[in-house]
């Protein structure tokens, strides 16, 4: 900020003018501290940068060594070479820029506060001695009485005298702080001027460097194209692989422990305890402790063998303790010994508790009743134990899916063991269970079967839709078709290796279905017949444009279907043809059948241009059976011979709950078809705003993942949020989607 002060009041000596001094004075003192404080910073930043410089060449001749390394390889070894190049001219660049800075900012401001900061303050030096000199004469001067005339006349002599010296030097002071004050401002700017200036020629420099490289690097960019895709392949399979980890829901500040009665290794529950000593001391040491192989055993490090407490479960209780002094413990009791434990926290103590009390009851196999029971106090399975303040509305939507699912023929007991009341579901297979059976699914892989909770977990529409299409009747009328036959008896509640076996003999193997319901090749007439038929479809619907084709098949559809329907009560189809043609047909029951007969999920029709089951749901218009399909394995990226995948043959007919559906599922939105077409572009074409707002929302999601690196988020919420409308939409209001349809009819 510029301040001048006043020549005229600087005569006056007023106190405006002492004011403005004072002003001036402060603020040129916070200058100075500024200035200091810039120059400070800037030698800072020119000695980090040399070390910059320093540190960039090692790594620069770091690469050159491993050019040297790599002199097998030419590619690697003439890529690296240039690249070190590049960064040797960076580094030149980097040290002409902080020359430039150091002349600039350094230099030219150094120079400002010793030079023109210094004369100022000369001068501020000699105007406070001769105002001082001033004051001293006029109170001299008013001292003097009037009856002594030579003392009178030497006083005024004197104060007039400082007079004209204190406004002499005023002036000068005035005159300095103005000068100062107008320079200063030249002076900055030039010199951030300069800075500035020297960073300009710095990027254009390395700008000319790097769009020389460029070429170079797009070209080694192409041939780096397989290495992407083999990396993304092995991303998806690390997801997937993922996906079959539950997801935690941490609540609270408290850790979160889970026990899992069913847990692979063996291990029901683990976490740290305090465990009191029985010596004389009964001192307390933080150990390890796990409930495994149906006993409680403890250690200090991991390499340790662990130190049994307890050999059997079945002989021991558990119970609260709190006759002594420290808080959230327990006992551990057993015929021979007991043993003091201590939690972190009142929650812990009871997962413990509950832990052993429910390894207990699976040591004793008790009856799968107090087993459900036991699952509604605490948690399912996986044991999971949450704060207590889940929200209401998703107890509301779990009740709800329970009760909806349970509804459904056969589903008011367990699929594999009869228990009532089943509180678990296997998605793929569309099939109730209860919390032991449910164990021994997860054990078996997501590729035979997904597990989840009908009261803790929420539940998409299209998944309670795809229960509700299935059931355990269904289900078992297929996997347990020879079971009377071959005199195999159903396990019991309770029975756990016996029901281990049998779930795997049924779901695994396979031993049960009737293998002689579908024979292994379909008679060829009927094949071309039915081939034919839809060809005819698919090519009438091909030649038309994207708006015509939205028109056109529904009708088209309603005609295949009846001319296919036909075919499909035959049981003369291979499985791969009848999971195609049931997939058309909406036809759950009959798609699970194929699948247990063995049918390729992704199974392609070379008579209808290599189309695969996905891709008949989606002419089916079924979002339902698209959804089976996903869930059993099918690949939302396989495409027909005119290169369009699932998503393309959705956006064509404008079924958006489709197109929702698989850009959930990780669907290519950028594969184009032998047209050269995306399915954007075909969704702008045939002017659906609907499928068009969601493949670019979908686009800016992908986009902000990459920008954000390998450890960006998974989404952004707005995207998540129109993402579950749209769905939620498709599956409960279908009917609202048409709208654009409808109005591109019109015109």
């Amino acid at each position: 900020m510029k301040m001048t002060v006043d020549f005229e009041e600087c005569l006056k000596d007023s106190p405006r003018f002492r004011a403005a001094l004072e002003e001036v004075e402060g603020d040129v003192a916070e200058l100075e501290l500024k200035l200091d404080k810039l120059v400070k910073l800037c030698i800072a930043m020119i000695d980090t940068g040399k070390a910059f410089c320093v540190a960039n060449k090692q790594f620069m001749n770091g690469i050159r060594d491993l050019a040297q390394y790599s002199s097998n390889d030419a590619v690697v070894e003439t890529s690296l070479t240039k690249f070190s190049d590049s960064l040797q001219e960076m580094i030149n660049f980097h040290t002409i820029l902080f020359d430039q800075t150091q002349r600039s900012i350094k230099a030219q401001l150094q120079n400002f506060v010793k030079e023109d900061l210094r004369k100022f303050k000369d001068a501020k030096k000699q105007f406070e001695k001769v105002s001082e000199e001033k004051e001293n004469a006029l109170v001299k001067n008013a001292q003097v009485q009037r009856n002594k005339q030579h003392e009178v006349e030497e006083a005024t002599n004197i104060l007039t005298a400082t007079r004209k010296c204190f406004r002499h030097i005023a002036l000068d002071y005035v005159l300095q702080i103005n000068v100062l004050q107008s320079k200063r401002r030249s002076e900055i700017l030039k010199s951030m001027l300069s800075f500035m200036y020297a960073h300009l020629a710095f990027f254009h420099q390395g700008y000319d460097l790097f769009s020389e490289l460029g070429p170079y690097m797009k070209d080694l960019g192409a041939q780096l194209d397989r290495l992407v895709v083999d990396a993304a392949k092995e991303k998806r399979e690390m997801e997937q692989k993922h996906s079959t980890i539950q997801q935690k829901d941490f609540s609270s500040d408290d850790s979160k422990l889970e026990y899992n009665v069913d847990a692979a290794n063996g291990i029901v529950m683990e976490g740290y305890l305090f465990k009191r000593a029985s010596n004389a001391f009964k001192t307390w040491n933080r150990r390890w402790f796990s409930i495994q192989n149906n006993q409680l055993v403890y250690q200090k490090k991991f390499k340790d063998n662990p130190t049994v407490v307890v050999e059997d479960l079945r002989l021991c209780t558990v119970k609260h303790c709190e006759d002594i002094e420290r808080r959230f413990c327990f006992e551990v009791v057993s015929p021979t010994k007991s043993c003091m434990l201590q939690a972190d926290s009142e929650k812990l103590r009871q997962a413990w508790i509950k832990a052993v009390q429910t390894s207990i009851a699976t040591a004793y196999r008790e009856k799968g009743d107090e087993s459900e029971k036991l699952d509604k106090k605490s948690s399912p399975s996986t044991g999971s134990l949450d704060s207590g303040n889940e929200s209401k509305d998703k107890l509301l939507k779990g009740e709800s899916a329970l009760q909806r699912v349970q509804c459904i023929p056969g589903n008011a007991s367990c699929c594999d063991c009869g228990l009532a009341d089943p509180r678990w579901a296997s998605i793929n297979l569309g099939i109730t269970l209860c919390i032991e059976c449910s164990g021994i699914h997860r054990s078996l892989g997501v590729h035979f079967s997904k597990v989840r909770s009908l009261t803790l977990d929420t539940w998409e529409p299209e998944l309670l839709k795809l229960m509700c299409e299935l059931g355990n009747d269904v289900i078992n009328r297929v996997y347990e078709a020879n079971v009377e036959k071959m005199g195999i008896k159903k396990p019991q509640p309770g029975q756990r290796q016996e029901k281990e076996a049998y779930i795997r003999a049924k779901y695994v193997e396979r031993k049960f279905v009737d293998k002689y319901s579908i024979s292994s090749s379909p008679p060829e007439q009927e094949k071309k017949i039915v081939s034919k038929s839809c060809e005819e479809k698919r090519l009438s619907i091909s030649k038309l444009g994207p708006s015509e084709q939205v028109r056109a098949s529904p009708q088209s559809s309603e005609a295949e279907r009846q001319d296919s329907s036909v075919f499909l009560d035959s049981k003369h189809l291979n499985p791969g043809l009848q999971l195609y043609r049931a997939s058309y047909e909406k036809n759950l029951p009959k798609m699970a059948e194929a699948l247990a007969h063995g049918a390729d999920v992704n199974w392609a029709n070379s008579e209808e241009n290599k189309a695969t089951p996905l891709i008949q749901a989606v002419l089916g218009g079924s979002l339902v059976t698209c959804e089976f399909l996903l869930q059993n394995g099918a690949n939302v990226n396989q495409r027909d011979v005119q290169g369009r995948g699932p998503l393309h043959h959705a956006t064509v007919l404008g079924h958006t709950g489709q197109v929702c559906l698989f850009l959930k599922r990780g669907a290519n939105q950028h594969a184009t078809d032998e047209e050269g077409k995306d399915p954007l572009s075909i969704a702008v074409e045939a002017a659906n705003a609907d499928i068009v707002t969601l493949l670019r929302l979908a686009r800016m999601n992908e986009e902000m993942r990459e920008s954000e690196g390998l450890y960006g988020q998974p989404g952004d919420e707005t995207y998540q949020d129109i993402f579950r409308d749209f769905s939620q939409m498709a599956s409960n209001n279908p009917e609202k989607l048409n709208r654009f349809q409808q109005d591109s009819q019109k015109f």
